[in-house]
């Protein structure tokens, strides 16, 4: 007699065994890809030292430039009496510094765009293409951090004023969210501009000074008049630098301190870093949605 054979209903099986292969396989993507870019800035550290050195002589030149001048010219209601330009001038160079580092942080991508070394990366057998994003946010956040400590040391030696772990830890921690933020807008560039060519001209002659003045790096916002003030207080630049100045000056600092105070707009320590936080998300959502439309 033949047998029937049996139906078989349900193939589910009894355990389901998860692997972090996948994961693992991410990390050593962004591994390799960060490895690459520390090659090549091992091989061409003209480009730390400029970046270096270019913050030194800001920090330098107008700090000897205003160092003659009134302690009372910087008093406010957010800006002790006590001080001096250089000392006020110092939180605005470090965020200068972050920022520009982190603006040029898409050229890799351009160049790598122009001699195809791209195309190369993308039809790999990648898993994850955000690696390129977090490869050149990574590298750039290390590399900016460690010139931010050299600017800081500077300042200590220039100022004689040792920054204590709390000082320190918030100067890295809203370095960070300067560096993340632009770097995501520069990569984001880096998709859309043909070439580098109109990539340096677009952050260097229209991005790069013109941000730096439209904040309160250089000037507090009581030397402004009040079209520029409403310019500065839209740029996020000016929390950051506003949040390491406070931290610097006062003695005692609280997320319910005030660091900008006009007739229009009070803002606190708070508000500041939520704002920076904000402006994080919606740059991470935009170079998102455009390498998901150029590549995917």
């Amino acid at each position: 007699m033949t047998q029937t054979p049996t139906k078989i209903i349900n193939l589910k099986p009894y355990k389901i065994i998860y692997t972090n292969h996948h994961t693992s396989t991410k990390y050593k993507e962004i591994n390799a890809i960060t490895n690459r870019l520390y090659l090549q800035t091992y091989r061409r550290p003209s480009n730390i030292i400029i970046n270096l050195v270019q913050p030194l002589l800001w920090l330098i030149l107008f700090g000897s430039l205003f160092q003659n001048a009134p302690i009372s010219l910087f008093g406010n209601d957010n800006i002790n009496m006590n001080i001096k330009y250089r000392e006020f001038l110092n939180p605005g160079i470090i965020i200068f510094t972050a920022f520009n580092s982190a603006i040029n942080s898409g050229l890799p991508i351009i160049f790598d765009r122009e001699f195809g070394f791209l195309n190369r990366i993308l039809t790999s057998p990648m898993i994850n293409k955000k690696s390129l994003i977090y490869s050149c946010i990574i590298h750039t956040c290390l590399i900016t951090n460690i010139q931010i400590i050299a600017i800081v040391l500077f300042n200590t030696y220039q100022i004689n004023n040792i920054p204590t772990f709390n000082e320190l830890a918030t100067i890295l921690t809203t370095s960070t969210l300067v560096i993340t933020n632009i770097s995501s807008l520069s990569i984001c560039g880096a998709f859309i501009l043909p070439g580098h060519i109109e990539f340096i001209a677009l952050t260097t002659l229209f991005i790069n000074l013109p941000t730096l003045f439209a904040s309160t790096a250089l000037a507090p916002l009581s030397f402004m008049p009040y079209w520029l003030q409403i310019i500065v207080c839209m740029n996020p630049l000016t929390y950051a630098v506003e949040i390491i100045r406070q931290s610097r000056i006062e003695e005692f600092i609280s997320l319910n301190t005030q660091i900008i105070n006009t007739i229009w707009l009070k803002v606190q320590l708070k508000d500041s870093i939520g704002i920076l936080i904000m402006a994080n998300i919606i740059s991470f959502i935009l170079v998102n949605k455009v390498i998901k439309y150029k590549y995917d």
